[in-house]
């Protein structure tokens, strides 16, 4: 985008001076970053005639936005570009194999209760269809890997997470479970919803201003992490939900749509101590060798729950 006022003399050197490249002292990749996002800004002003009413409005709305920009980040792609710049970076590197990431979202909250093989997620107030997920965490040799954290967390039947839902109780379907011996984990929880952004909040907005809508299906997040390992972050889709194929988030990875075996024999459901038909999902981790210290800690960012 090319616009022959910012590409003048005296717009360059006013861009110079608001990123502070004429004087010395600051960090130089940030004036260099600061100088590019202020660039674009005055070409797409100027390539758009953008009013200053058009302007004056967008940085209120940015300003009211502020709560909800951890989902206008993923809603504008940001957070599956970051991810699709580091699947490229892995094959750069003939990093093959592997569960495949996929964005974390905002809505994490750290230090959950930590059992060992197996845990109960739900706090049993929810009246959704119960769910037994279970597999293991192996390495692209198909090694168990015993000791491994799986950190879970999901949405309750409203679509709705625990401590930013504060009529749930802390840390209600969050938990984080070590494998056992075999590498094994299993987790009972309720079958979670989809949701979506918060109605007449600032992502609806901005995403209805472009026809666009703010639903994410039904998934279940996940931290993988194990000594000399590279962390995983990643989610399963639960096949069948009328948003899998169309997430505002775009978060959906072929490889990571799972299906539910529901069962409904009266056996099958007493003997898994369920007095309802119950839904099952098998699903094995598979993580990648670190070949750095770094590649096995989880991305830096502030999250609920860790000190700053």
């Amino acid at each position: 985008m090319k616009s022959a006022l910012v590409e003048s003399l005296e717009i360059q050197k006013l861009l110079d001076r608001i990123s502070g490249l004429d004087m010395p002292g600051g960090d130089m990749r940030r004036k260099q970053i600061l100088r590019k996002i202020v660039s674009d800004l005055f070409a797409t002003i100027d390539t758009f005639d953008i009013s200053p009413e058009e302007f004056w409005t967008t940085v209120n709305f940015l300003q009211n936005g502020a709560p909800e920009f951890g989902l206008i980040a993923p809603g504008l792609g940001f957070d599956h570009f970051l991810d699709l710049r580091m699947d490229i970076a892995d094959r750069a590197k003939g990093l093959e194999g592997g569960t495949p990431r996929t964005i974390e979202g905002p809505l994490y909250v750290a230090g959950a209760p930590l059992e060992k093989g197996y845990a109960r997620l739900d706090d049993g107030t929810d009246k959704g269809e119960a769910l037994i997920m279970k597999g293991r965490v192996l390495d692209t040799a198909g090694k168990p890997i015993p000791g491994a954290i799986v950190d879970v967390w999901h949405a309750n039947t409203s679509g709705a997470y625990s401590y930013f839902d504060t009529s749930q109780t802390p840390y209600n379907n969050r938990r984080r479970i070590e494998t056992d011996g075999q590498g094994s984990y299993k987790l009972q929880s309720i079958v979670p919803s989809g949701y979506a952004v918060p109605p007449r909040g600032t992502a609806e907005t901005l995403l209805g201003a472009v026809g666009r809508h703010g639903h994410r299906p039904a998934h279940i997040h996940f931290f993988v992490s194990a000594p000399g390992y590279r962390h995983l972050t990643t989610q399963i889709n639960i096949d069948g939900d009328p948003y899998l194929h169309d997430d505002f988030a775009y978060a959906t990875r072929d490889e990571l749509i799972v299906h539910l075996t529901r069962h409904e024999e009266p056996e099958s459901v007493r003997n898994a101590g369920f007095n309802a038909p119950y839904s099952e999902i098998s699903f094995d981790f598979i993580l990648l060798s670190a070949t750095t210290a770094e590649e096995t800690q989880l991305q830096d960012r502030p999250r609920v729950g860790e000190q700053a």
